[in-house]
């Protein structure tokens, strides 16, 4: 089965998307309203799923070259102290790929290259849909109509799609948490691949890069929409005297650098993913906090579980109904999982309950730790042959 998509989102699940329906035979146009085509954003670390499913696209070798395998590293304290030890190879022996670390930029050009300039469109937002020929998909924009047999929408955690198709959901629900994050300038002389330090209500990470940078993170429960004038100033005063290498990376950092996003998520799931011809994609579909570090592999599965659905089933119909029935229960799985990280983890705030969870780690075999790693990331992709 073949035929014309619309995917709405240029983002790195969209993209994904794209590259999956053309290996299987469909014509595709992505549409984005930033007027360029380029991811922006920090660092991310790509599990073995996310891996597995860029095989999978044609673009696993490629995004493995240019990412950094994370071996090293672990979960500590302000001090210094360690709480876990990330054991890598042991993932590796698991998983048969360890941890990647690579910024959204690279994997982002990386996956813009497998798609013909012509079927991207840019600086068009898609503020609606027309569904009413069952048979086509009606995409209006400033100066066209689109039609489509299928349209993916791929339109991030604030999705206006989602919202169109689900008026009666909720939406997005404030997490309590917000995030600081940036690159540094230059290379850090860093003596792990990735780190987590825990305190009362505030999370400092780091993601060492392939060219010796690092994607550095400062997760705080806070109201929302609360700014700072100066964020590096303002991550200075809260981390400074936190455990090397932590003010090295922050001096490492221009503050125009500094992205700052309050974190939201779909605590009510979706009643589906789909609607009519109408596939929900990533974020727009799943939006969840970032305790497990799942978003964008989650998004890459269900960029291949989704051309899968349409390469072998007889109707779109058929296949989205597949497509539905087999992302939405991992995803809702993952989604709560990573809530209850986050409020086990950077969020709590009683001095007991935070004494109580740092004994309980620093107390758990590494294999424990392997083992809920292994719960999510070990998930085997369908071909799209």
């Amino acid at each position: 089965m073949g035929g014309s998509a619309v995917v709405v989102g240029g983002g790195i699940g969209g993209l994904a998307v794209a590259i999956g329906l053309r290996l299987v035979g469909w014509e595709v146009t992505v549409v984005e309203r930033a007027p360029v085509l380029a991811d922006v954003g920090g660092g991310i670390s790509l599990h073995a799923n996310g891996v597995r499913a860029l095989d999978v696209l044609g673009v696993g070798e490629a995004v493995r070259a240019a990412a950094r395998p994370q071996y090293t590293g672990g979960t500590r304290v302000p001090g210094g102290g360690w709480l876990a030890r990330m054991d890598g190879a042991a993932l590796e022996r698991a998983l048969g790929t360890p941890v990647l670390g690579v910024t959204r930029a690279v994997l982002h050009r990386l996956l813009r290259a497998e798609l013909p300039s012509e079927c991207l469109v840019v600086g068009t937002e898609v503020a609606s849909v027309d569904r009413s020929d069952p048979s086509r998909v009606r995409i209006p924009l400033d100066d066209a109509v689109l039609e489509a047999d299928l349209v993916v929408a791929s339109d991030g955690v604030g999705s206006r799609l989602r919202a169109q198709l689900f008026p009666g959901h909720p939406g997005l629900a404030y997490s309590g948490t917000t995030v600081l994050r940036a690159l540094t300038d230059h290379p850090v002389d860093l003596a792990s691949d990735l780190e987590l330090t825990w305190a009362n209500g505030a999370e400092f990470g780091h993601i060492t890069l392939a060219d010796g940078r690092a994607e550095w993170h400062a997760v705080l429960n806070s109201p929302p929409g609360v700014r700072h004038a100066d964020g590096l100033a303002a991550m200075r005063r809260r981390f400074g005297d936190w455990h090397d290498p932590i003010p090295a990376l922050l001096d490492a950092t221009r503050p125009d650098a500094v992205l700052h996003h309050d974190i939201h998520e779909l605590v009510t799931p979706l009643p589906a993913y789909t609607a009519g011809r109408i596939a929900l994609l990533g974020d727009a579909a799943h939006a969840m906090t970032p305790n497990l570090g799942q978003g964008t592999s989650l998004a890459l599965e269900d960029a291949v579980v989704l051309a899968a659905a349409l390469a072998t089933e007889p109707t779109v119909e058929s296949a989205l109904a597949r497509y539905d029935a087999e992302r939405r229960p991992r995803c809702r799985s993952i989604a709560r999982a990573a809530r209850q990280i986050g409020r086990m983890g950077q969020q709590l705030t009683h001095p007991l309950a935070v004494a109580a969870r740092n004994t309980a780690l620093r107390l758990a075999p590494s294999r424990a730790t392997i083992r809920t790693v292994l719960r999510h990331a070990d998930w085997t992709p369908p071909g799209l042959g």
